[in-house]
């Protein structure tokens, strides 16, 4: 089990430095081989794609200590590796594809935290996904989904209120103004943070509880605001509301995504094994050791 996993994780890390553009059987295959090494392999690509470079060049590439660790144990010549760099020495010269082997030879996978949440599973979660591909699986009903658009977030908001001047984190959604502690204007987030940037606490787990002035917060605050709602994960199951705020929109897949060095069946009983690896972090369980307190004050 173990084995597959393992195998899996490096193929897809292996596909994703190249856009997708290694088939899943040839990366299986090169992954088997060099004992899931994505690095090194990924640089004897590079090499063969460039090997028409002058000497200086190649001597640049050749000190990568992944290669050199490797060079005296694989063969000379790997026909797998030698026709993947004849296939992508042909791409078009293109700023996305230069950035793309950049970014490859540097072993980095440019990527970006968003908010997730399925509407039919009522489940929200945040996970770091590549930056060309912002798509994550339900682990309940394996839909997949884009994130949520940024005017729509909700969770832990910054706020700076305009009319106080007072700056705070509370929870809040981007869509729907939260009463400001002090003077009880209405106020917009600059932005949601991530749990690991700005979690809160659940009530029971801090010494601080949340507490608002929205109209329907489980800890309201008086006088309260008319017409405000919280969005805070206890106020929403007390009122019997959804804990999804606002639900990604569904993703319109290509067919690129989908393709797994596994059987489906196999795919399905280790994906979450798999996404650990990807460093999600969800909201249930990244938002149990701090707290912003009565003072934070969002809706």
């Amino acid at each position: 089990m173990n084995v597959e996993v393992e195998l899996e994780k490096n193929v897809r890390r292996f596909r994703e430095k190249f856009h997708g553009k290694v088939a899943i059987d040839k990366a299986t295959i090169l992954m088997r081989r060099y004992l899931n090494n994505h690095h090194m392999v990924t640089m004897e690509v590079i090499l063969m794609k460039d090997r028409d470079l002058d000497d200086e060049d190649r001597q640049c590439l050749h000190k990568d200590l992944a290669v050199k660790a490797r060079a005296d144990r694989r063969p000379k010549e790997d026909e797998d590796i030698k026709e993947l760099g004849q296939r992508l020495q042909v791409l078009p010269l293109t700023e996305k594809n230069k950035r793309m082997f950049d970014n490859a030879q540097r072993n980095l996978t440019p990527s970006a935290v968003h908010q997730f949440a399925c509407q039919a599973c009522d489940k929200d979660w945040w996970r770091r996904v590549p930056l060309r591909k912002r798509v994550s699986r339900c682990h309940l009903c394996k839909q997949k989904y884009d994130p949520v658009p940024q005017n729509r977030m909700w969770g832990i908001g910054q706020f700076n209120c305009l009319v106080c001047a007072r700056v705070f984190r509370g929870f809040g959604r981007m869509d729907l103004g939260s009463p400001c502690y002090r003077c009880r204007s209405l106020v917009i987030p600059t932005e949601i943070l991530p749990p690991l940037q700005g979690g809160a606490g659940e009530p029971g787990k801090t010494r601080n509880p949340h507490s608002c002035l929205a109209e329907d917060c489980y800890n309201r605050q008086e006088p309260h605001v008319p017409g405000t709602e919280c969005v805070h994960p206890r106020s929403r199951q007390v009122n019997r509301k959804p804990r999804v705020v606002n639900p990604s929109p569904s993703h319109d897949s290509s067919g690129s995504t989908v393709n797994t060095c596994l059987s489906q069946g196999s795919l399905d009983n280790l994906y979450d094994l798999i996404m650990d690896d990807i460093k999600e972090e969800s909201d249930d369980e990244s938002r149990g050791g701090r707290s912003h307190g009565s003072g934070s004050n969002s809706s």
